[in-house]
């Protein structure tokens, strides 16, 4: 099984290390020339987690995503989602065909509001059993730092998922298979939002017992709009369980949904939280943006979000107050003020 990565953020970055961690070699398309001669003499990324040194001989680099899909089995897309439809833009509508797609994409394509995996049917064939996802909880950056991480991949097919979940486990690095592939990435989506929110709130100044309360809400809110969705098996405290290994399966409370939501909140790593906090600092979107020099998914992903929100109906009054804050200017005190009337 031939694998290419594309993309050559953070993410991109750690998920490229851990798969040539286990002396998979890859096709690696990233954006720009310098990039490539960077890691060829200096195997390390120029921009993104410079500690990460990498075994050249196991990496084929290119700036042609062409080449790059044309030469790979499996393609892990790990770009952020405003740039899905640019880096996409050169491949015609066979590209993938009978290639497999692992997404590590945490967001929605802003131009189409739509997932990848619909994107990629409706625009390249792409059926759903030839799609997977792979989550987290899992920061890029202790994945630099070889801590324990756990990574979920999901897919219908889950014998393939099974498969590929193998190439990812490293002994910093536990995976989980579940097969709710819209679930786990509506969660990744939704925990962005959350994270600008409690980012918000930290620049606001409100203490550690309000943010608390305020994820406990967010949690119970993603919770609503999942079950809206039909999004099945998120009851806490209730699992279903392999008749043959005794296993679990994953309900509300597993890793890639409760606890993605936690550390994407709550850790200094998050840049969702980064950017909130400094919309609560007072800095202008654009401030931020510019100022951080590296994309938030949850800023589109909170438009997002509302816009579907219309047709499922989901009580988002937390989602909502941060689209507001983000898109229709309005006061992040004043937008807060709101969501504090509506916390249980």
């Amino acid at each position: 099984m031939r694998v290419g990565v594309i993309g050559s953020g953070s993410w991109a970055t750690a998920l490229a290390k851990i798969l040539t961690d286990n002396k998979k070699a890859i096709n690696w398309w990233v954006r720009r020339e310098e990039i490539v001669k960077h890691l060829q003499q200096r195997h390390h990324n120029p921009h993104y987690l410079h500690s990460v040194s990498f075994d050249t001989s196991l990496l084929a680099l290119n700036t042609d995503i062409k080449t790059v899909v044309a030469n790979s089995d499996c393609l892990v897309i790990a770009v952020p989602s405003a740039y899905i439809l640019d880096t996409l833009q050169p491949l015609d509508k066979a590209a993938f065909a009978g290639k497999k797609i692992i997404s590590a994409v945490k967001g929605i394509i802003p131009q189409k509001n739509l997932l990848l995996n619909d994107y990629l049917e409706a625009e390249y064939g792409l059926p759903q059993s030839d799609y997977f996802t792979v989550m987290g909880p899992c920061h890029a950056e202790e994945v630099a730092a070889e801590k324990l991480s756990y990574l979920t991949f999901s897919g219908v097919d889950v014998t393939f998922t099974e498969e590929i979940a193998t190439y990812f486990k490293t002994e910093n690095i536990n995976t989980i298979v579940n097969h709710d592939v819209y679930g786990v990435q509506y969660a990744a989506i939704l925990k962005n939002i959350y994270a600008l929110g409690a980012g918000i709130a930290h620049g606001l100044e409100y203490g550690d017992n309000f943010l608390s309360v305020l994820i406990a809400n967010c949690a119970d809110e993603m919770a609503g709009f999942l079950k809206k969705v039909g999004i099945q098996h998120i009851e806490v405290g209730i699992h279903e369980e392999d008749p043959v290994t005794h296993r679990k399966a994953a309900n509300y409370s597993a890793s890639v949904y409760l606890g993605d939501l936690l550390v994407t909140c709550y850790s200094l790593f998050s840049r969702n939280r980064t950017f909130g906090n400094m919309i609560g600092k007072g800095y202008s979107v654009r401030a931020t943006q510019l100022e951080m020099n590296m994309v938030a998914e949850g800023y589109y992903a909170c438009k997002c979000i509302h816009d579907i929100n219309q047709a499922v109906q989901a009580d988002m009054p937390i989602a909502t107050a941060v689209y507001r804050i983000l898109w229709e200017n309005v006061k992040p005190g004043t937008g807060f003020k709101q969501i504090e009337t509506v916390l249980v």
